[in-house]
Formats: C-alpha cells, structure tokens, sequence
C-alpha cells in the first residue's frame, strides 16, 4: 500500500501540468499530517524531442523510487504513458495538495483492500486504451453473473484518475451511479441501445476535475 504521494505543484502553490514550471513534491502522511518529504524543481520543454523527453521522465522516475502515485492537474501523453508503465496511480486534480492528499490516500487504501481481498479467480476488469487517449471497455459480465465486483469498483477509480479524453462502455443497462455522474455535469455522455440488453456510453471528459470528489 501507497505511504508516498508526489504531487506536481505550480509556482502558485497549487498542482500543474509537468509541462508548466513548477516541482515534484513528495508528501508522506505520519501521525495523521502530510510533511514534505523531498522535492525537486522540474519542467518539460515542449521543444524537446521524444527522446530528450523520454530522459527528462526517467530522471522524474528516479527521483520518485519508492513512491507510486502521482498527482498533477493534467498528465497526458508521454508522462502519462511513462508513469503508468512504471505502475503509478496516477490521479488528476486542481488546487493545494492539502486539499485533496487525504481523499488521495483513502482511495488508494480502499483499492489495495479491495484487489487484496478478491479470489483468485475473480477477474480485475479494465479498460483498455484503443488509441492514444481513448479507451474501451465492457462491464456486461459483471452486470450479469454476479461476480462480486460492481460496476463503480471497476469504472470509478479509472475516471477519478483522468488522464483520458475518451471512455466507450458496453453494459446492459446505463448504472444508476454513472447516471447521476452525467447529470451532474461532471462528463458529457452519449448512450446508444445497440441489441438486446446491450447498451454503449461514449464518456468525455467535460471538466478536469476528478469525479466522487
């Protein structure tokens, strides 16, 4: 389980996108308070070439040995692909990083009890990226049999950490949970009924906030 969370912070205090100038900063919660760990001044120039990108991110990687989330207001792209790669949560939010690191923490708690307590044979269902930035997936198993997992367990923690532009969803009914998502404005839905109790939500992102917050 996660004891570390880095952050992306602005010169304003609050998270930003690694290609705006700023820091990483890793925090650590002890005795129920967040304290600055370490931290290290970085920036992605956007003129530099794939490669050149690739070190920048590796040297970021470097520095964060031992810690495996990381927070920023936008992460795509080449960070994005990089730290996921390395098996980093990553997790999309705007302001101060004492604002949001314990709903951070508390997420990231419930994920790893979750995966900890599922049977063998029970299957971690994921969406899959079908192009940069898009991605599919079909929760119709787990609507149907019954397999112990909810279609919120499968899908939440993958819209809360962002980082995708657009999420395709084959199910058999639209869950109520995800309904309620889409009239709160957090996203913007298309939902088409394509056969018999088959249904398909194309999701986009229409804020950078994260949802559940």
């Amino acid at each position: 389980m996660p004891e570390d969370i880095a952050v992306y912070v602005g010169e304003n205090g609050e998270t930003a996108s690694p290609y705006d100038k700023g820091k990483i900063v890793v925090y650590r919660n002890t005795r129920g308070g967040w304290s600055v760990l370490r931290e290290k001044d970085f920036i992605l120039d956007k003129s530099l070439g794939i490669k050149e990108l690739r070190k920048k991110v590796a040297e970021a990687l470097e520095f964060l040995n031992g810690c495996r989330v990381f927070v920023g207001l936008s992460i795509a792209g080449l960070p994005y692909y990089e730290l996921e790669k390395a098996g980093f949560s990553v997790w999309e939010f705007e302001g101060k990083p004492l604002e949001f690191l314990d709903y951070v923490l508390a997420e990231e708690e419930e994920r790893y009890e979750q995966n900890k307590n599922r049977g063998k044979n029970n299957v971690v269902l994921a969406p899959v990226e079908t192009s940069n930035g898009y991605y599919r997936i079909s929760i119709k198993e787990i609507q149907e049999n019954g397999t112990g997992i909810t279609s919120k367990q499968v899908l939440l923690p993958f819209l809360r950490k962002g980082g995708f532009d657009s999420l395709e969803i084959i199910c058999t009914h639209v869950p109520p949970w995800l309904q309620a998502e889409l009239m709160g404005g957090g996203y913007s839905g298309e939902i088409e009924k394509i056969g018999h109790k088959e249904v398909r939500i194309i999701l986009s992102r229409s804020c950078r906030q994260s949802v559940g917050k």
